[in-house]
């Protein structure tokens, strides 16, 4: 990038929030996948109107611009795979209102997801969406994702508690969509539109959210089942027996044996999986909803069924869930993690699949997840440095995606396509449909400079793509 282009840049947001040096933007090359690029020039910029200054710049110069919250997305969504400017939304991090009355927030994209749920509580209220990466993900990144978590099963993901936006268009135009209301129907939904765009159609600036009561009482429970089928076929089961779970949660031997220290209780040796489970509201009918499902699990074979006596206990247990996907690097130092989903009833056939998948490929593939809604963590564990397994890793993603879509399941859950799942768009859309969503595409980003080589399948000459290994 030219230094007079740099200069400009500078002058819009400030010479302390630009980051030219080789070993500063290299922190920012990456997000929590094993794919790099080194951006030309990373920014950090303090208002929509700065956005909109640069992003005119850019179709003016050509240069790529990828939009960044805490970098903990999945899929590569914030891999600068074309070089360009990374903008970094952490300075907008304000919580600009929490309406008790309207029971709406106000907040900017870099957000911490912990801290707004934190503030909303203070006030008696409940943001629901809860991804594991709550305590340093950012509301912008969830928006961009549409972000899920473990409660969806009762209440929802992202998308349903985003009334609103505000966002910079790729063409320098700030728009406002949607509203504060629970209702609004006036024109095209451009508000869905934007969530989990993965910042090819715009940068978000402004979210306003839709917020709940805070549920006076919880339960947590653990039950250890000795077969991963039977805990699978369990699943359905609890959902149409209308206990109505808050969270149902899988983890199966493997994931299980890698957290099982942080546990609050001792799980037997011989369980071949757990399900954690969560009921929410009035007191009274949360312990006779929690006792119900212990006994119900009880019938469906499960053994022990251990329920947390106290807060403490409780979130023992879930620290244990969040932590699983770092702890499986115990096991083996590579993985590849995908975010399927299927229909509840499909949840046995693609477990067992994964285990025949697992002894043809000859690799280590433990999964766990949000079960109560289909969505499982397929992990497929490997060794770089063991050609064998590392050349086994591609076929074996592939293998699974058509499980999943045989099954007539979605190849992402929550994480987006992003970079490391474009390949494969074609096995869920149609070329129709992905010929439709180009068009719109270009429509919002004509001279294709927002988050170029993200969800579309990577064209003829696009750059090749570094692994971290490749490179460090």
């Amino acid at each position: 990038m030219k230094n007079a282009l740099i200069q400009q840049i500078k002058a819009i947001v400030g010479p302390d929030h630009v980051l030219t040096a080789t070993e500063d933007r290299w922190t920012y090359a990456f997000d929590a996948t094993d794919r790099e690029r080194l951006p030309e020039l990373v920014v950090f910029p303090g208002a929509a109107e700065e956005i909109s200054r640069i992003l005119v710049l850019a179709n003016e110069h050509l240069f790529p611009v990828v939009p960044r919250g805490a970098g903990t997305g999945r899929s590569g969504g914030a891999v600068p795979i074309k070089g360009g400017v990374v903008l970094v939304l952490t300075r907008l991090n304000r919580i600009l209102e929490i309406n008790t009355k309207d029971l709406v927030a106000v907040v900017e994209p870099g957000v911490v997801l912990g801290k707004l749920k934190a503030a909303v509580a203070k006030q008696g209220l409940y943001y629901p969406p809860d991804p594991a990466s709550a305590e340093f993900c950012t509301i912008g990144g969830n928006v961009a994702e549409c972000a899920g978590g473990a409660v969806a099963v009762q209440y929802g993901v992202t998308r349903d508690y985003v009334l609103g936006l505000e966002v910079v268009l790729p063409t320098g135009e700030i728009i406002e969509a949607g509203t504060r209301t629970m209702k609004g129907v006036v024109g095209y939904d451009l508000t869905r539109l934007f969530l989990g765009s993965e910042g090819t159609l715009g940068v978000i600036t402004r979210i306003i959210l839709r917020l709940v009561a805070k549920p006076p009482a919880r339960q947590t429970l653990a039950a250890a089942f000795t077969t991963l089928k039977a805990a699978a076929e369990a699943v359905s089961r609890i959902l149409a027996s209308g206990l109505a779970p808050t969270a149902l949660e899988f983890m199966d031997r493997v994931t299980l044996g890698c957290v099982r220290e942080m546990l609050p209780f001792k799980i037997p040796p011989q369980a071949a999986a757990l399900l954690l489970i969560a009921v929410e509201g009035h007191p009274r009918d949360v312990e006779e909803r929690a006792a119900a499902v212990a006994a119900f699990c009880r019938e469906q074979g499960a053994d022990p069924v251990l329920r947390a006596k106290t807060a403490a206990e409780a979130d023992d247990l879930w620290k244990a869930r969040k932590v699983v996907s770092p702890a499986l690097l115990k096991v083996k130092p590579h993985k590849v993690s995908e975010d399927v989903v299927v229909p509840l009833g499909a949840i046995p056939d693609l477990i067992a699949g994964l285990e025949d998948l697992s002894k043809r490929r000859g690799l280590l593939i433990p999964c766990y997840g949000h079960a109560g809604d289909g969505n499982i963590h397929v992990n497929i564990l490997y060794d770089q440095r063991l050609p064998g397994e590392a050349n086994a890793v591609g076929p074996t993603v592939e293998e699974l995606f058509h499980e999943v879509r045989r099954l007539q399941g979605t190849l992402s859950g929550e994480h987006g396509i992003g970079l490391t799942k474009a390949p494969y768009l074609g096995m869920e859309l149609s070329p129709a449909a992905i010929a439709l969503q180009k068009r719109l595409k270009q429509v919002f980003d004509p001279r294709g400079i927002m988050n170029p080589g993200k969800i579309f399948p990577p064209e003829a000459g696009d750059l090749r793509i570094t692994l971290k290994s490749e490179s460090n």
